[in-house]
């Protein structure tokens, strides 16, 4: 029975409950109304208001989790769901509700695919320009100061010359960090340990930061786009760390589960406490819906931040990688 109906059915049986006691029982209203007359009609209506408030909170009940589903849903963390029991309006409601977010959900992680895969594609096509057109640049005019340098008698523009050779050098190698960044060689060609291994190392260097490794030597073989995702999400991880936690050390672990692997990257600083999430974290869950993974971020104020990512591998595979 639809909620109408339910409210209407209750207010007509009162309504004829009340009418039947006033046809047949003997019940009289007297001018001036009497005070046992008064307390039976106000009784009567305290009974009314109290059936139709206890029919109302019970029916529309439904409704006010629908609501509070719908100003906290988000599509970054799926299966946000509402029970359906019955049915009716309030069921049909809520089922057409469930399915909208399943739609939803399935359109933002195509589109999410689409847009990460355009990335780093663009990522990779900026890494090979920096590394073939201004790399070689670079390299080219490094070599144009170190013939110069040798080549003037001069020892004050010598030693000009050679600053500005170790101020090209310098801007070479960041230009080749960059260049890492964005397209991770090491990843593609010696594998995930050992391109976290680099990226923690190279942070290290940058920042000044310990940095603390803890990989698992059974780690599972994972595919090529699993491994991205640890990867970008480390690198975000420890990009945060460096802006934001005001952190002295870092940990990286990277162990296996059993259904898959899980990252962690965990820092001693000050913590995000419930400020909102930046776009950082809400990259890293896009990342994560691509490859089925959960990512969970724990912080408290004071007591540092600990982002886990849980990947699954793809077919349960047992195979087995080295740790380097």
């Amino acid at each position: 029975m639809s909620l109408f109906w339910r409210i209407f059915g209750l207010n007509a049986l009162v309504l004829g409950v009340a009418t039947a006691l006033l046809l047949w029982a003997p019940v009289t209203v007297s001018v001036p109304v009497l005070l046992t007359e008064a307390v039976v009609l106000v009784g009567g209506l305290a009974v009314m208001l109290v059936a139709n408030a206890a029919l109302l909170r019970v029916g529309l009940a439904p409704l006010d989790r629908l609501a509070r589903l719908m100003t906290t849903v988000d599509l970054l963390r799926p299966g946000q769901r509402l029970p359906v029991t019955g049915q009716g309006g309030v069921a049909d409601l809520i089922r057409a509700f469930n399915e909208m977010l399943d739609r939803l959900e399935t359109e933002r992680a195509t589109s999410s695919a689409r847009a990460l895969s355009a990335q780093e594609a663009e990522r990779r096509r900026i890494a090979q320009e920096l590394h073939d057109e201004v790399g070689q640049s670079m390299t080219a005019v490094l070599l144009e100061l170190k013939r110069a340098a040798d080549r003037t008698p001069d020892q004050e523009l010598r030693e000009e010359l050679q600053h500005a050779q170790e101020t090209t050098r310098e801007s070479l190698d960041e230009v080749r960090r960059l260049a890492r960044r964005l397209r991770p060689g090491v990843l593609e060609d010696l594998g995930l340990i050992s391109a976290l291994t680099a990226l923690a190392g190279d942070f290290s260097t940058h920042t000044g930061l310990i940095v603390r490794r803890r990989f698992g030597t059974d780690l599972p073989a994972l595919d090529r786009e699993r491994e991205l995702v640890l990867y970008r999400v480390a690198q975000e991880s420890l990009t945060n760390v460096a802006r934001h936690a005001d952190a002295e050390r870092v940990e990286v672990g990277l162990r296996r589960t059993d259904d898959g692997v899980e990252l962690s990257v965990t820092d001693d600083g000050r913590g995000i406490g419930l400020a909102r999430e930046g776009a950082g974290i809400r990259g890293m869950r896009e990342r994560a819906l691509l490859v089925g993974a959960t990512l969970e971020v724990d912080s408290r104020p004071g007591d540092g931040t600990r982002v886990r990512l849980s990947v699954p591998t793809e077919d349960g595979e047992e195979t087995t990688e080295a740790s380097a």
